[in-house]
């Protein structure tokens, strides 16, 4: 896997243990509060309102704070003391493996440097689309919604890998997609894991465990996770003017070694988790 992240790097090259990520990673987690999580141990917000705002951002491009303002929930001077506070008590990886004893202060800015020069050729700054693509705008934003979405309702620590022109099928133990028709006509198309469709799961279902919920379940989690990435898709279209209708989301079952539709354009855009964990999306343009 070319696109990586600073713990895996330290990992790769035998500089950290996987049990000392670890522990890093879990200091970061309970450090690191979410802005719900800051507002609320602040008294600005309720379990219930926070609640309200996780629902709200699934049918609008808004931050979370942004959309607690929105539905007046806080004002702007408890957004900023929130940011302040958030931003004050950040834990960085490589702080956290310093505090955890899996890597001295001094060596950490060497190491940084290192990761920074193995990534380079993979860094993707935006969406970049080759510019021989037809509907450029379009794609940007269906790939950069559906990253918002990732990380806002399944909570996914994602990196973005840097996109290319496939004729093949992505692969994935779900692949679910959704046709879209009017000014221009294709299917999108999001292939993921079985940790990845767990993740959706318990989002979407509002439960804690989903071991226990029935494959059918767990699938539909995933076509609805699609059809709320699409229908915010479709409102964002329209501000180019693009009238687009989407249509039911279907589990895809894929024979091996079948390709695309040749008159179809493909581009693929992978996105990365820490734990090497990969899941891709896929759009494909009809002539």
């Amino acid at each position: 896997m070319a696109v990586k992240f600073f713990g895996q790097f330290l990992m790769e090259i035998g500089v950290i243990s996987r049990d000392a990520l670890l522990k890093a990673v879990q200091l970061q987690e309970s450090t690191n509060l979410k802005f719900g999580e800051i507002a609320m141990t602040m008294g600005f917000l309720t379990e219930a309102q926070i609640e309200k705002i996780h629902d709200a951002q699934r049918s609008e491009d808004l931050r979370f704070g942004d959309m607690a303002l929105k539905l007046g929930l806080i004002n702007v001077k408890q957004m900023q003391q929130i940011l302040t506070r958030q931003k004050n008590g950040h834990l960085y990886i490589g702080e956290a493996l310093i505090r955890v004893g899996a890597l001295r202060e001094a060596d950490l800015p060497g190491y940084l440097d290192a990761f920074k020069a193995d990534q380079a050729p993979y860094v993707v700054d935006g969406v970049a689309i080759p510019p021989a693509m037809p509907h450029i705008p379009l794609l940007e934003i269906f790939v950069d919604l559906t990253f918002k979405m990732l990380c806002r309702i399944a909570d996914l620590p994602l990196r973005q890998g840097r996109c290319l022109e496939s004729n093949d099928w992505p692969s994935g133990d779900v692949v679910a997609a959704m046709d879209f028709s009017g000014p221009v006509n294709g299917r999108y198309i999001l292939a993921v894991s079985t940790k990845v469709q767990k993740a959706l799961a318990r989002a979407i279902l509002k439960e804690d465990n989903v071991d226990n919920e029935p494959q059918e379940v767990l699938q539909d989690t995933v076509m609805e996770f699609i059809n709320i990435a699409c229908g915010n898709i479709v409102a964002k279209a329209t501000q180019l003017g693009l009238a687009l209708e989407i249509h039911p989301p279907e589990i895809l079952v894929i024979a091996p070694g079948k390709t695309t539709p040749k008159a179809t354009r493909n581009l693929r855009f992978p996105m990365f988790l820490p734990d090497g964990d990969t899941l891709t999306l896929q759009v494909q343009i009809a002539p």
